[in-house]
């Protein structure tokens, strides 16, 4: 019994806990979390207060307030940016123990409904991995092990692997128990459809993305002409030159004819191609200018900037309540057609801003036909249409703002809104909804 009370002893205990908060450190420092900052602050914050024994204090709103900025007071039955994030941290979680992590002896989970983490066996890893702590071991299965130790050698040298075997099936079987549970709770296996993603993205219905025409943007700065949608289609400034180009320098009739995009819109493509393949939908990529009419009728549709720089814009432009005016090489302005309230009747980032706002526009409407979606995404500044970009595709952001707006059938509506952001090192940080609209 002596042995036994210093195996469970404190010093048993604080190593138990010394190897949880390396097991934390070696999670966050993996390449499940190494872009998620947000979410490795999470983790790191719950087990921290678990392992220091104030499991008790973790709870939506502290959570809220220690992680994501919130004031105190923050209402987070209005404000429900902890919900979604907890279920992106159940996903990465999932991530990290299924691939980097599959050896790991002891696993971490979020349960559902709870903020709480639970350190558990690693299924098919040994459940003696870890040092056993008093507060973990059970009363019923250490009892057979010291009922054996009062036996005769020769009744012990038989009993005792017998216990083991015991014990093992036990730890096994609440294993596969948890585990099953998880996998019921796994978000990624659910039949829950995301509200935007399963309508832009059907099985029986192709979706095209349209990126942005750098080319076209280099012609018109160089030449300081605007080009509409009538005129881009038909091609003929791309013939246009202006004769006098400096020597060493392109011709802008050279610049127009090129075939570029920003590096913004192929990381979106390849975003949005990964959600294809999740949807099981049929994705096409086009450039604008091999786009047609009957495209924007059958298919949904997702087009990356502003109509200076993806022409096509203009078509939905007549339904849309914020759209860009007076682009210049320096200065874009979002145009507030119907300022409700207090909203300004425009938006307009320069290039010298020292505060290096920039202005992002996104619009769900119906596509030309009424046969399905477009998604268009717009921005300043690359940093704008990024900033456009990460408001869809982050749940944190997007789910409150879509809970906002839903029909009380539960469906969503279409819908549009403006976004402030900040520019960092071609980066947008910082969203902000400025206004917004739902359609009926």
């Amino acid at each position: 019994m002596g042995a036994a009370s210093i195996k469970d002893g404190p010093s048993s205990k604080n190593g138990v806990i010394e190897a949880r908060r390396a097991l934390v450190r070696r999670v966050v420092e993996s390449s499940a979390f190494a872009k998620s900052e947000r979410l490795s602050t999470f983790l790191r914050c719950i087990c921290d207060l678990s392992l220091s024994g104030r499991a008790s204090e973790i709870n939506e709103q502290k959570i809220g307030t220690t992680v994501f900025g919130r004031p105190q007071d923050y209402d987070s039955t209005v404000d429900g940016i902890v919900r979604p994030q907890a279920s992106r941290l159940r996903q990465r979680l999932d991530l990290y123990f299924n691939g980097e992590g599959v050896n790991e002896p002891v696993r971490i989970t979020l349960p559902r409904g709870s903020y709480v983490p639970v350190f558990e066996p690693n299924p098919g890893q040994s459940a003696y991995a870890e040092p056993p702590s008093a507060t973990t071991v059970s009363p019923a299965l250490s009892s057979p092990s010291e009922t054996a130790a009062t036996l005769p050698s020769s009744l012990r040298s038989t009993r005792l692997p017998w216990t083991l075997v015991v014990v093992l099936l036990i730890a096994l079987l609440a294993v596969g128990v948890r585990s099953a549970r998880r996998f019921t709770a796994n978000p990624l296996s659910s039949s829950t459809p995301h509200p935007l993603w399963s309508l832009l993205f059907r099985p029986n219905q192709r979706t095209i993305v349209v990126p942005s025409d750098t080319g076209l943007i280099l012609w018109q700065s160089a030449t300081g002409q605007k080009i509409d949608l009538e005129r881009y289609l038909g091609g003929s400034y791309r013939a246009q030159s202006t004769g006098d180009t400096p020597t060493g320098q392109l011709d802008p009739a050279d610049l127009a004819g090129r075939r570029y995009t920003s590096i913004v819109d192929l990381s979106i493509v390849k975003q949005l191609t990964q959600i294809a393949d999740v949807q099981k939908s049929r994705l096409a990529l086009s450039y604008a200018r091999d786009v047609r009419v009957d495209d924007l009728k059958e298919a949904n549709v997702v087009l990356l900037g502003a109509a200076a720089a993806n022409p096509w814009v203009e078509l939905f432009e007549p339904k849309m309540n914020f759209v860009f005016t007076d682009a210049h090489i320096r200065q874009y302005t979002v145009l507030n057609r119907t300022p409700a309230g207090a909203e300004p009747a425009s938006w307009t980032a320069n290039y010298d801003d020292v505060q290096h706002h920039v202005y992002g526009v996104v619009a769900f409407l119906p596509n030309l036909g009424g046969t399905g979606s477009v998604l268009i995404l717009e921005g300043t500044s690359m940093a704008g249409t990024q900033c456009a970009w990460d408001f869809v595709a982050d749940d944190s952001s997007f789910l409150p703002f879509v809970n906002r707006i839903r029909r009380p059938d539960g469906s969503i509506p279409y819908f549009q809104l403006v976004l402030d952001s900040t520019n960092l090192s071609g980066s947008a940080v910082k969203r902000n909804i400025l206004a917004w609209r739902a359609m009926d």
